[in-house]
């Protein structure tokens, strides 16, 4: 386990870094499609539905691969092996999450609405001080659980060369089969400590939310 370890904790820290990057733009692209789902544009509603229906319908795996080897040849559009698993991943978990904002907007009891249009509250102002807050209060859950999908999902990076975990484990195992058993043992505890580490942080702030909140 020692010999392995550091070859592994390589390939650990360039999955955290995807992590990271794909959850930030997913989070980015999750509020910008949800709240276009609920536009009053007819327009805007529609480019978000195809973009939402477009990458949940179809697979991750191929989205990755069109990003990394099919722009280049149709665009001459070339990207690092980084950008596109960012990209994908971004996409991606950002379709599904549109649906975790949309949902979770419309979860807020339309009297706060009623109530901050009668206060006179701009539109701006009523999202950021009175559904917001809310709708995020009822959506952490969700999205904690698609951030752990999301981590998971890193794992198909490796097929684009990107050496990521499972792309040093399978590297160390082509060296050395023998040790498959343990070189697969080690990865799936790698992925469980990673997945229990943001579950904390998601129940952490769930518990910062609740307070003053009944």
């Amino acid at each position: 386990m020692i010999e392995l370890f550091p070859a592994l904790w390589r390939g650990t820290v360039v999955t955290m870094e995807i992590t990271v990057l794909a959850t930030a733009a997913a989070l980015l692209l999750s509020i910008a499609a949800g709240l276009a789902r609920l536009s009053s544009c007819r327009t805007v509603r529609w480019i978000a539905a195809v973009y939402v229906e477009t990458f949940r319908g179809t697979s991750l795996l191929v989205q990755l691969f069109w990003l990394y080897f099919a722009f280049p040849m149709l665009l001459d559009i070339r990207m690092s092996a980084m950008t596109a698993a960012v990209l994908a991943l971004g996409l991606n978990y950002g379709a599904y999450g549109s649906e975790i904002v949309r949902s979770s907007i419309l979860a807020v009891p339309r009297g706060q609405t009623e109530a901050s249009i009668a206060l006179n509250m701009t539109p701006w102002l009523r999202m950021r001080r009175i559904i917001g807050p809310q709708a995020l209060a009822i959506a952490l859950p969700s999205f904690g659980n698609l951030q752990i999908e999301l981590l998971k999902g890193t794992s198909l990076v490796s097929l684009i060369t990107l050496a990521e975990l499972t792309y040093q484990g399978m590297m160390l195992r082509s060296y050395d089969m023998s040790r498959t058993t343990l070189i697969l043992g080690m990865i799936l505890l790698i992925y469980f400590v990673l997945a229990q580490l943001l579950t904390s942080i998601i129940r952490r702030l769930e518990r910062r939310l609740a307070v003053g909140r009944s």
